[in-house]
């Protein structure tokens, strides 16, 4: 059985795609993928290059999730050998993204489809689902500035959207009710991200552990990432296409020196 949850996330980000939440979420990406690597655990970046397939034009990604110190130690001992090496296969053809773990699909399966939308996060089943699945589907409403849910551990002030203030562009801190503020003006650069992720597991035993520990997962990464998105945004705002992806031929050399070659086994 597919467990699936819709996570809803508004942005006070311009939908514009060259220079502005395509640029930051590429730059927050290579700039958590450096932050969540060390200790032989993180993000190894296996190919990050464009692709055209049936008209439709994008960056493709491959990337692997080693996971063995960040699980519960009794998903550790549970867990057969490998599967917690999860290889991610991405295509970001922005404003939609699709990725997969393809490597262990017989017994395990991550499916993550985001739609990014100009709106409040008004829309419901963005992602077309039947209407059987969708009646089962949990919908999550994500406020990056909601620090309640934020560990100690987490929390870096630096990084909190009710602290933060751009120089650059004005924005922020972002106060409580500040996505009804954002609602009533509609001249204030907005966007909501719509996810969808599913989870299928066949490892007896370890299926509603796993299945409920990676939807927890994936709430504390989406909303830990978007804060950082949106505090770093002094740092992309100005940047182009050229000076990301010149960035993510420097990420993916520096995590390479992390991780001694070791082939796609696992």
């Amino acid at each position: 059985v597919v467990v699936a949850e819709s996570f809803k996330m508004h942005l006070v980000i311009s939908q514009e795609i060259e220079h502005n939440y395509k640029v930051g979420q590429l730059y927050a990406v290579a700039e958590a993928s450096k932050n969540e690597t060390g200790g032989g655990d993180g993000v190894e970046v296996i190919k990050n290059e464009p692709y055209e397939k049936d008209g439709e034009k994008g960056q493709y990604t491959h990337k692997i999730y080693h996971l063995q110190n960040k699980v519960p130690s009794l998903i550790r001992k549970l867990a057969p050998k490998g599967s917690l090496d999860i290889h991610e296969e991405a295509w970001n053809a922005y404003p939609y993204c699709r990725t997969s773990d393809p490597y262990l699909k017989e017994k395990f399966m991550i499916k993550i489809e985001t739609w990014h939308k100009p709106d409040m996060g008004e829309h419901e089943n963005v992602h077309n689902l039947e209407e059987n699945k969708w009646k089962n589907t949990e919908v999550i409403q994500i406020d990056i500035a909601d620090r309640s849910s934020i560990s100690d551990q987490d929390y870096k002030p630096e990084q909190d959207p009710a602290k933060f203030k751009s120089e650059k562009t004005g924005r922020g801190p972002l106060e409580p009710g500040w996505q009804d503020t954002l609602a009533q003006n509609a001249d204030t650069p907005h966007m909501c991200a719509y996810k969808l992720v599913s989870v299928d597991v066949r490892y007896i035993g370890l299926q509603s552990k796993l299945e409920n520990y990676i939807h927890k997962v994936e709430n504390r990464l989406f909303k830990q990432f978007h804060r950082q998105l949106f505090c770093s945004i002094d740092e992309w705002i100005h940047l182009t296409m050229e000076d990301i992806r010149r960035m993510e031929d420097e990420t993916k050399e520096n995590l390479q020196d992390r991780f001694p070659a070791r082939g796609l086994s696992g």
